[in-house]
């Protein structure tokens, strides 16, 4: 990531609360953000799989959607169907390249109107997702506090009820501190839980709320692992430039069939027709040493990709990493090696995700 002059970078309305608890601050996105906090990311990690953590992700952009014409407007630029959904839902969905159907960006669309959409990119790629869609970059009026975890509705129930009842994929409004609010049962670890977008004004005393009742704070560290261990794609990683949703494993966010279409539809079609040429695929080594992005992937002694993500794995107790490989090397495929500077590490190739949420 290139060096970003200090009068750009922008801040979080809870940093001065991520430093009081000692947060070690890094760049990211365009933002400065938690990546950890004293306890450590593997504390962090393991606090999410088993109790619950918060997650302050005002980073992510907010891209706000509305009029009579606003789901029309969406419908034919995004790859996923609204359609399926409905008032009161998320989605996720993808916005492509016109010309080669690589992802631009992987989003999230909550339908919290009639006519309002708040679409929610990643931080980095909000200015082209407002160029896409329209709409108002919202992103400077709220916070987001992601509380993920299989304790996180019981222990944001003595918070905000209205927002820890919000089924998974659903939106809801709610009011903190006198203020219109909005929840959605989305998340990026793999556990349950929810998010919720409330006024900066009030954002301060949300955030103390949630610890206070006994939620531990994460950073980015932790939610990077937790992540990968579900096998959740990263932009700028699994998807980006040259990554179609083909190749990623996503056909399931490309609806076919909506009248609309969408952009790049033309491309990924021709794709689709040709054959996918790589997909992505999972691989496990043994020992704590992690393989890293860029590590590459051999196959007989031959380099044929790169890993895409990879990292130790806390509740595994080993390294895990993902992988673009070429599609006609797959057929049959269990192990391959990873050439770790210098010295050739063997990795099973694992099925996805890794780590899987436990039924309650």
């Amino acid at each position: 990531m290139s060096a970003i002059p200090d009068s750009a970078v922008r801040h979080s309305p809870l940093d001065a609360a991520h430093r009081r608890l000692g947060a070690r601050m890094v760049p990211f996105g365009g933002w400065e953000m938690p990546l950890s906090y004293p306890e450590g990311t593997i504390a962090e990690h393991l606090a999410c799989r088993r109790g619950a953590v918060a997650f302050d992700v005002s980073h992510l952009g907010t891209v706000r959607v509305e009029g009579p014409d606003a789901l029309e407007r969406l419908q034919s630029v995004l790859t996923n169907d609204l359609g399926r959904i409905g008032l009161g839902r998320a989605q996720y969905t993808h916005l492509l390249d016109a010309a080669d159907a690589s992802v631009t960006d992987d989003i999230i669309v909550w339908w919290v109107d009639d006519e309002r959409f708040d679409v929610m990119p990643n931080a980095s790629n909000t200015a082209g997702v407002l160029e896409a869609l329209g709409g108002a970059d919202v992103t400077a009026e709220r916070a987001v506090i992601a509380v993920q975890g299989p304790d996180a509705r019981r222990l944001m129930g003595s918070v905000a009820p209205d927002a820890a009842a919000v089924p998974r994929f659903r939106v809801a409004p709610f009011t903190w501190d006198g203020r219109p609010a909005v929840a959605a049962g989305t998340g990026y670890t793999g556990e349950d839980g929810i998010e919720v977008a409330v006024p900066v004004e009030v954002a301060g005393s949300m955030w103390d709320a949630i610890l206070d009742a006994g939620v531990r704070p994460a950073g980015l560290g932790a939610r990077d692992t937790l992540r990968l261990e579900a096998a959740l794609p990263l932009h700028g990683h699994e998807l980006g430039p040259g990554i179609t949703p083909l190749q990623a494993g996503l056909g399931w966010v490309v609806s076919w069939t909506k009248p609309q279409g969408f952009r790049g539809r033309d491309a990924l079609d021709a794709e689709r027709a040709a054959g996918v040429p790589r997909h992505l695929i999972g691989l496990s080594t043994d020992g704590r040493q992690p393989p890293r992005t860029g590590t590459p992937v051999l196959v007989e002694g031959r380099p044929v990709a790169e890993v895409t993500s990879g990292n130790f794995s806390p509740v595994l107790g080993h390294g895990i990493a993902l992988a673009l490989l070429p599609s006609e090397l797959l057929d049959g495929l269990e192990a391959v090696e990873l050439d770790l500077r210098g010295r050739k590490v063997p990795a099973r190739v694992t099925p996805l995700p890794f780590v899987a949420k436990q039924k309650g």
